[in-house]
C-alpha cells in the first residue's frame, strides 16, 4: 500500500451514544459537597433521597482514587462502573483531567526493551507493573500490569490508554490497555517489518491514531530510517489500517523511540545533529525543524503542554559568557520558530547539575506539569510553569532504580508518559468490530 487508504464504514459504532459538552458547562453544575472548613458533614438522610442521576453526576466529579474508594461503600456504588447510564454521563460531563505520569522500568537507551524483572521465570516477580506519580498530591502508586503478555514494552499514553509493543522485531503488533478497567484491545500488526521503531498515539473519545516510523529491517542485519505508516479509526466510520506514508527526510537518527502529538501533528527529536521532525497527519507530510542552540543542547526532549511543543534540554557552550542551563523553548505557530519561555534558576542549576553528573536526564510533561527524571539516580524533579516553582520531588518507593543503593540494576532509569486516568475508553470498542483476520493475542 503506497498512499493513506481511508475506507468509510458507518456500522462501526461506539457502545453507547452520548453527546459531548463543553468543559465550561461542568463549572454551572451545584456543589452538594460539604464545607470541610467547618467539619461538618452532609446528613445521610439527605444522601439517601437524592435522585440517582443526580448522585451520578456528583460522583463522576471524583478524581479516579477517590472514584474507587467511594465504591467501597455499597453495591450500587461498586456497579457504577459497570453501569452504561453512569459511564454516559460520565462521558457526557467530561470532568476535568487529573493529570499525572505513569513510569515504567526502563533497561538502557539503546535497546529499549522494558524490563520485566530478573530472569524469564513466568512467576509475580516477572509481571509488568508501573509507577503512578500525581503532581497535584505529590505521592506515588503502584500499578500492576500482569495482564499485558510476556515480550511486550510501553511506548506511550494517551486519553487513558497505554499502549505497548511487541518486543520481538518484525511486524510489530501494538496493544491498547486501560490501566484503570485492566482492559486490554489489540491493533492489527503493522505492514513493514521494524525493529525499535518510534512511536505515536493520539486518543479521543472517538478516535485513535498512531503512527510508527524508523527502524525499517532492510534485512537480517540492517536497519535504515526510511519509512513511517499510520494507522486510524473513528466513530464516523472512516478507518485506515496501516497505510504507508511520506517517506522520512534523508538522514533520520531516532533514538528515543518516542513521539508527541500537538494539534494535529506528532513530533519526535532527531539526532546528530539535533532537530525536530514533525509529521502533519491529515497533509500526511514529514518536515525537519531546526532545533534551538542546537549544537549546544544535551538531553533534548519533547513534551505536550496545553496545546503546545515544548523543547526541554540543557545547555552547555563552551564560551564563559553563556552560562550552563536548563531551558524550556516553545515551537511557535509557524511551526518554525522557538522562544524561550524558562530557564532554570542558576542555583538550582548547579545543585542538579551535580546530583545528575553528566548521565543524561528524561523529561515528560502533562499539562502545566514537566518532571524531570535524572539518569542513574532516584532523582525527579518537577517544575509548575503556572506557579513557576521547582521542586525535588520524593524518589519512587517501589521503582528500585537509580544509583547505587536504590535497589536497581545497574542502567536502569524510569521512562515516563504524560497519563490521565479515565473510567472508559468506549473508543477501544471500535477495534473489535473491524473484524480482521490477524492472529491473536492470548491475555
Amino acid at each position: 500500500m503506497d498512499s493513506n487508504v481511508f475506507i468509510n464504514n458507518p456500522s462501526l459504532t461506539l457502545p453507547f451514544s452520548y453527546t459531548f459538552t463543553s468543559s465550561s458547562n461542568s463549572s454551572t453544575t451545584t456543589s452538594t459537597t460539604t464545607d470541610s472548613s467547618s467539619g461538618q458533614w452532609m446528613d445521610g438522610r439527605i444522601w439517601s433521597k437524592l435522585p440517582p442521576p443526580l448522585l451520578d453526576r456528583i460522583i463522576a466529579f471524583l478524581p479516579p482514587p477517590a472514584f474507587f474508594r467511594t465504591r467501597c461503600v455499597c453495591k450500587r456504588f461498586y456497579s457504577l462502573l459497570f453501569s452504561n447510564a453512569f459511564l454516559e454521563t460520565y462521558l457526557q460531563l467530561l470532568p476535568l483531567g487529573h493529570n499525572c505520569f505513569l513510569f515504567f522500568k526502563h533497561k538502557t537507551l539503546k535497546s529499549y526493551i522494558y524490563k520485566r524483572g530478573g530472569g524469564t521465570n513466568d512467576d509475580d516477580s516477572s509481571k509488568a507493573e508501573g509507577f503512578l506519580f500525581d503532581p497535584n498530591e505529590i505521592r506515588w502508586y503502584r500499578l500492576s500490569f500482569a495482564y499485558i503478555p510476556s515480550g511486550y514494552y510501553p511506548s506511550g499514553s494517551s486519553g487513558g490508554l497505554v499502549s505497548w509493543v511487541s518486543e520481538e522485531a518484525g511486524l510489530k503488533t501494538i496493544l491498547l490497555c486501560n490501566p484503570l478497567l485492566g482492559s486490554v484491545s489489540q491493533l492489527p500488526p503493522i505492514s513493514r517489518p521494524r525493529l525499535f521503531p518510534s512511536i505515536g498515539l493520539s486518543v479521543t473519545p472517538t478516535s485513535i491514531d498512531v503512527t510508527v516510523a524508523g527502524d525499517d529491517l532492510i534485512s537480517p542485519y540492517a536497519v535504515k530510517n526510511l519509512s513511517s505508516e499510520s494507522f486510524h479509526v473513528d466513530a464516523g466510520g472512516f478507518f485506515s489500517l496501516w497505510a504507508m506514508t511520506s517517506s522520512l527526510p534523508r538522514l533520520c537518527s531516532l533514538e528515543s523511540g518516542k513521539m508527541v502529538y500537538v494539534q494535529g501533528k506528532f513530533y519526535c527529536m532527531n539526532y546528530s545533529p539535533f532537530s525536530v521532525l514533525s509529521y502533519e497527519v491529515t497533509g500526511n507530510r514529514w518536515i525537519k525543524i531546526q532545533a534551538p542552540m542546537r549544537r549546544f543542547l544535551r538531553s533534548p526532549s519533547l513534551l505536550e503542554s496545553k496545546g503546545r511543543l515544548i523543547l526541554v534540554a540543557a545547555v552547555e557552550k563552551s564560551k564563559l559568557n553563556v552560562p550552563k542551563s536548563l531551558r524550556l523553548w516553545s515551537l511557535q505557530q509557524d511551526n518554525a520558530t522557538w522562544v524561550e519561555i524558562e530557564r532554570m534558576p542558576q542555583p538550582l542549576y548547579t545543585q542538579f547539575a551535580a546530583e545528575e553528573g553528566g548521565k543524561g536526564f528524561e523529561c515528560v510533561g502533562n499539562q502545566e506539569f514537566v518532571m524531570i527524571v535524572l539518569r542513574g539516580t532516584s532523582l525527579q524533579l518537577l517544575f509548575d510553569m503556572v506557579r513557576k516553582s521547582w521542586l525535588w520531588v520524593p524518589p519512587c518507593p517501589y521503582s528500585g532504580c537509580g544509583g547505587s543503593g536504590s535497589g536497581g540494576s545497574d542502567g536502569e532509569v524510569l521512562q515516563g508518559f504524560a497519563y490521565d486516568p479515565v473510567l472508559t475508553t468506549p473508543v477501544v470498542s471500535l477495534l473489535d468490530q473491524l473484524t480482521l483476520p490477524f492472529p491473536g493475542v492470548s491475555f
